[in-house]
């Protein structure tokens, strides 16, 4: 029943295909019935896991199973304590996992909080007041101002009815409504004037409809279906971090099942090669990697909220770092969800304000006392000392316009009574107000252009009233149109009396034009500079709207989103679209008009299937499937809907979109120091493996017992490592492309550092080692081991940036990092000097002279690590970067 155009129908039909009765409504027993048939009018939740099944399906991604399989040898071998921190760490992610995803599950209950909660309808041929959830089809539903519609209706009786319907169509002005058959078929909601949608408000007026569609059949079920349906992609670093834990599962396989085999043929013991192979292997799986991950989120969004970003899904900090187009919505998101009065013609000119210095002249007076009078606007109180206007926007943009110009309309109320009025209607397409003015009665009159000048005679300049040149007027009247412009015709007439017959006929004619108002919803002043640095940063951005096509290519090209000769897709347009011709030509698309939600997630799909990774913005429920669906929704935490914030990702708690820009930065920094502790951790374990391969290739001793592997994996790897999270954003991270989503985790460069690096830890350590040999003395071994922790210490001071020097950012940029490092020197000097870790681990008690000349060694990871850095911002090394 939903894909019934019943816009298309007239009232006639509608009630004869729902079996109702416009005078009596429906009998109780015809509800009972359709209650049987249709069910409840309500939003139903799709099917929902439970919570433990969203956990045991967190503790199944590869990576984990990967980690608890270290943590099942690490217990074999009796290192309980890696054991347990592995398996903590792997039940905290997969807790952090389950809230997330539970969460998400919320945004069809934000629904249901839309419907009205009662609604008073005619049944049995009496008015009565029922729980909306027991509408039918065929029911008989009264409107007033202030209600929520319960259901999707028909309308047959509308009286100055105006709906505001942007949370469905993105319009910022309310719909006036009527009760004609609209011929066209396909149309978008925002033009279905006859129609009033489940969830949306009525602001003026009041009127009748019939119900057509209740539940899941009205256009809020329709979107509720679609967030059912879609189900939000692995973010990049999951997919990353997916590909990683595969690839190193299968090289330390690999890599330990070589060195066994090597340490065999050199016939080193059986049980002392298997517990190094075992050791190295879970010294090589960077268990600390999830937390790391976790630290960094938990902090970029900490960073985030306190510049009004709240993160809802810790992995959508990161995301954006990925995202290569912003698909954002127009109202409320890139503009200030609220009319305002832009621009006047008038007195043959077009201005942009009444001039402060002209407000003596008539014509100026009695543009501003029109604005002011002719509006039902009233006002509100907000607080104890001041009050807020409310009623239709574009008469509240009118009101506040004549106030900004001191034409305040509680004084002029009682300087120019209202002594009558012609309301607004559809037919009419205007409004009239008459007013005592001393001995005079004077009029004012607003409406569509067209039909306001078609009443004049003359208009009001300057220089009093004149003659004028109707064609003139009508070509500014598209002109301000075409620019994305809500135009009203203002206009006034003189009486000496109240007419006896207060009729359109005999007051809306001979009328002298005053002045064209263009009205528009602006664009947010900080969205400018918002949209040019995602241009910077490689990121496109494209408007989705449901507002009229003129309007969204204008404010477009305000922000820079669009240029004059790109074009505007409308909904219909697109809808002709093939799949096939819209994947060639989405990329090249800046603006959409008049799309539904429906279409709305067709154009993030496409973006998605050429391999662009799409963030969504957006604040009405119209937006809520796309923010799903794409890659990161972001919703407005103002303006927007409970049901966009529950789909959103991330919540701008300010509904200021340039926050996206610093929240992009955050998500870079983020996945860079998260490359950091990969670069780091896996030099390090590159720089373990060389050392024992080289020294069994050379013939040596084994330079590292399975004690000190394991204490190099959590000591020193571990806290400076998680200490790379606090890492600030490099200088140029806005200045760069976006990351492909598909991109290798080591690209740019990182696997020839790793094993580069790795390999010149290596040949320091067992030249350490060769020259302790060959000094004869008893502790080469604990040389070895404190010259490759000091390394690792080093190379984790030089990898601190991607490309500055790290005299550039200074020692002190990352207290976190610097406090770490102090701190394993002094665990690492325990373990030398303090007689009981000696027996633990083995150790020697080293000269002073040794240690400065292991200390001097592994200083240069350092100057090798600078002096890459150097050759990298030559563009001598990683030019793709």
């Amino acid at each position: 029943m939903q894909k019934e155009a019943w816009y298309s129908s007239t009232i006639e039909k509608a009630v004869r295909d729902l079996s109702g009765d416009l005078t009596t409504g429906l009998s109780s027993t015809e509800v009972e019935a359709r209650l049987e048939r249709y069910g409840l009018n309500q939003i139903r939740q799709g099917g929902q896991r439970t919570v433990f099944r969203i956990f045991a399906a967190q503790i199944t991604d590869f990576m984990i199973l990967v980690l608890l399989a270290a943590a099942i040898v690490s217990g074999v071998v009796g290192e309980l304590r890696d054991a347990i921190a592995i398996v903590v760490i792997v039940i905290l992610n997969a807790v952090i996992g389950t809230i997330q995803e539970y969460r998400a599950q919320r945004a069809i209950a934000a629904l249901q909080k839309m419907a009205a909660p009662e609604a008073t309808v005619i049944r049995d041929g009496e008015t009565v007041s029922i729980p909306a959830t027991s509408l039918v089809p065929g029911d008989l539903v009264l409107l007033e101002a202030g209600n929520i519609v319960p259901a999707d209706l028909r309308l047959y009786e509308s009286v100055q009815l105006q709906i505001n319907e942007s949370a469905l169509t993105g319009e910022s002005h309310a719909a006036s409504k009527s009760i004609e058959v609209i011929s066209d078929t396909g149309l978008p909601l925002g033009d279905r004037r006859n129609m009033a949608f489940n969830g949306t408000m009525v602001t003026r007026g009041h009127g009748k409809g019939i119900v057509v569609a209740t539940g899941m059949n009205s256009e809020i079920g329709n979107i509720a279906e679609l967030l059912q349906e879609e189900v939000s992609a692995r973010t990049p670093l999951q997919i990353r971090l997916t590909r990683f834990g595969k690839q190193l599962a299968l090289a330390i396989l690999v890599i330990c099942t070589l060195i066994f085999i090597i340490g065999l043929l050199q016939h080193q013991p059986v049980l002392l090669m298997f517990l190094t192979a075992v050791s190295l292997a879970v010294a090589a799986i960077p268990e600390a990697l999830p937390a790391v991950v976790t630290i960094s989120l938990a902090l970029g969004a900490r960073k985030l909220s306190r510049r009004n970003a709240l993160v809802r899904r810790l992995p959508a900090v990161e995301t954006l770092g990925s995202v290569t187009y912003i698909c954002s919505d127009k109202t409320g998101t890139l503009t200030q969800n609220q009319m305002h009065v832009e621009a006047y013609f008038a007195d043959e000119r077009r201005l942009y304000e009444i001039p402060d210095k002209e407000n003596e002249v008539m014509l100026w007076q009695r543009l501003g006392q029109a604005m002011a009078l002719n509006n039902t606007v009233a006002d509100q109180p907000a607080n104890r000392d001041e009050t807020v206007p409310t009623g239709d926007p574009t008469e509240v943009a009118l009101l506040l316009a004549a106030k900004k110009a001191g034409h305040i309309k509680s004084a002029l109320a009682h300087q120019l009574p209202q002594v009558a009025e012609l309301p607004f209607d559809e037919q009419r397409k205007c409004m009239t107000t008459l007013h005592q003015d001393h001995s005079v009665v004077i009029s004012f009159t607003k409406g569509a252009p067209e039909v306001i000048l078609a009443m004049c005679k003359n208009q009001l300049t300057r220089q009093g009233v004149q003659d004028w040149e109707q064609k003139t007027v009508l070509q500014q009247a598209k002109e301000l149109a075409a620019e994305g412009y809500r135009v009203l015709a203002i206009a006034t007439r003189e009486f000496k009396s109240i007419p006896e017959n207060c009729t359109s006929s005999s007051i809306e004619s001979d009328l002298t034009f005053l002045g064209l108002i263009g009205m528009m919803d602006p664009p947010r002043e900080e969205v400018l500079q918002a949209v040019a640095d995602c241009r910077a940063a490689g990121i496109v951005p494209v408007m989705i709207t449901g507002d009229h096509p003129e309007t969204a290519g204008s404010i477009a090209i305000r922000l820079g989103i669009a240029d004059k000769q790109d074009r505007v897709i409308t909904g219909q347009e697109l809808e002709k679209l093939s799949d096939t011709e819209l994947a060639s030509q989405v990329r090249d698309i800046r603006v959409y008009a008049r799309v539904d939600p429906k279409q709305k997630i067709r154009i993030v799909k496409a973006l998605q299937d050429q391999g662009e990774f799409v963030a969504m913005t957006g604040d009405g429920v119209n937006d809520a499937p796309a923010l799903k669906r794409a890659g990161i929704g972001v919703a407005m935490g103002k303006k927007g809907t409970d049901v966009a914030r529950e789909a959103a990702d991330m919540v701008l708690l300010d509904d200021n979109f340039a926050t996206i820009v610093a929240a992009v930065k955050e998500g870079r920094r983020i996945f860079d120091d998260i490359r950091k502790f990969i670069k780091y951790t896996m030099t390090s374990n590159s720089g373990e493996i060389w050392t024992l391969v080289l020294a069994m290739l050379m013939g040596m001793p084994l330079p590292l017992l399975p004690i000190h592997i394991l204490w190099i994996n959590l000591v020193t790897d571990g806290l400076p490592g998680l200490a790379l999270a606090s890492e600030p954003a490099e200088r140029k991270v806005m200045q760069r492309g976006p990351r492909p989503p598909e991109e290798n985790i080591f690209a740019h460069g990182m696997w020839q550092h790793i094993v580069f690096v790795g390999i010149l830890i290596g040949v320091i350590s067992i030249g350490a080692q060769a020259w302790m040999l060959a000094r004869g003395v008893d502790y080469w071994q604990t040389a070895v081991f404190t010259t490759l922790t000091f390394a690792q210490l080093f190379h984790v001071m030089a990898i601190r940036s991607e490309r500055d020097s790290l005299f550039r950012i200074g020692l002190f940029s990352n207290p976190q990092l610097l406090g770490a490092v102090l701190l394993t020197v002094v665990l690492q000097l325990m373990v030398i000097y303090v007689p009981a870790f000696n027996t633990i681990f083995k150790t020697d008690p080293l000269p002073i002279y040794d240690l400065g000349i292991c200390v001097l060694l592994a200083s240069i990871v350092f100057f090798v690590v600078e002096i890459e850095k150097w050759m990298i911002r030559r563009g001598w090394l990683y030019v793709n970067r």
